[in-house]
C-alpha cells in the first residue's frame, strides 16, 4: 500500500497541457473565478477541496476525474485565487498532474537538475533572467515559474508553480510573498 502513495504517472498517462506565460495553464486562466476554473476543466479534473487561507487567497484542489484508482489519490492541481483578481496561481503535483509544456519543454515530474539546465537555457534565449527563491528553486518573475520540487518516495521531481502577472513578482526574492505559505511547505503527495 505504501507504493501507492508514491505511485508517479507515466508520461503517456498525464494529460497534455501548455502554459502561456501570464495567460494561462491549458484551460485555467488567470483571472478566472472557481466555479469559471471548473467548467474549464469539467470531466478532466473534479474539484474536491476548497479552503480559504489567510489573507485574501483561497486554495482549491482539482483530482483526476477519470482515475478512481486508489494510486491516483491525491490532488493532480493545486490552485490559489486571490479574492480580489481570481486565478492567481497554479501548482502541478509531480507525480499524478497534467504534463505542462513551455514551448516543448516539459515542466512536470522532471528530474530538477536537469529541468534547471533546460530552464536556464530557455530564459537566455528568450533575453529573461534566471533567479531563484529563497528556497533555493530556479524561478522567473519575467514569465511566471517557480520550480519546486516535490517527494516521489526515494526521487524528487520537478513541481512548477505558475502564476499570473499579479503575482509575479512575488516567485523569487527575500520572501515568498503572495505564493501561499503553503506551497512552500508541499514536498509530498
Amino acid at each position: 500500500m505504501a507504493a501507492d502513495v508514491w505511485f508517479v504517472l507515466d508520461e503517456k498517462q498525464r494529460l497534455p497541457s501548455v502554459f502561456a506565460p501570464f495567460e494561462c495553464v491549458g484551460p485555467l486562466e488567470f483571472g478566472m473565478t472557481h466555479e469559471q476554473a471548473e467548467a474549464a476543466v469539467d470531466g478532466v479534473l473534479q474539484a474536491a477541496l476548497r479552503e480559504g487561507l489567510p489573507g485574501n487567497e483561497v486554495r482549491a484542489d482539482f483530482w483526476l476525474a477519470q482515475r478512481p484508482d486508489a494510486r491516483f489519490s491525491g490532488p493532480a492541481v493545486t490552485v490559489y485565487y486571490h479574492r480580489a483578481i481570481g486565478l492567481a496561481g497554479i501548482a502541478v503535483n509531480a507525480l499524478r498532474g497534467p504534463q505542462v509544456t513551455l514551448d516543448e519543454m516539459s515542466l512536470v515530474g522532471q528530474v530538477p537538475s536537469r529541468l534547471e539546465d533546460q530552464f536556464t537555457d530557455y530564459l537566455e534565449t528568450h533575453n529573461k533572467d534566471l533567479q531563484h527563491s529563497q528556497c533555493a528553486d530556479p524561478c522567473s518573475a519575467h514569465i511566471g515559474v517557480v520550480l519546486r520540487t516535490q517527494r516521489a518516495g526515494d526521487l524528487v521531481l520537478s513541481r512548477p508553480v505558475l502564476v499570473g502577472e499579479a503575482w509575479a513578482d512575488r516567485c523569487w526574492g527575500t520572501t515568498e510573498g503572495c505564493i501561499p505559505q503553503q506551497e512552500w511547505k508541499t514536498f509530498e503527495w
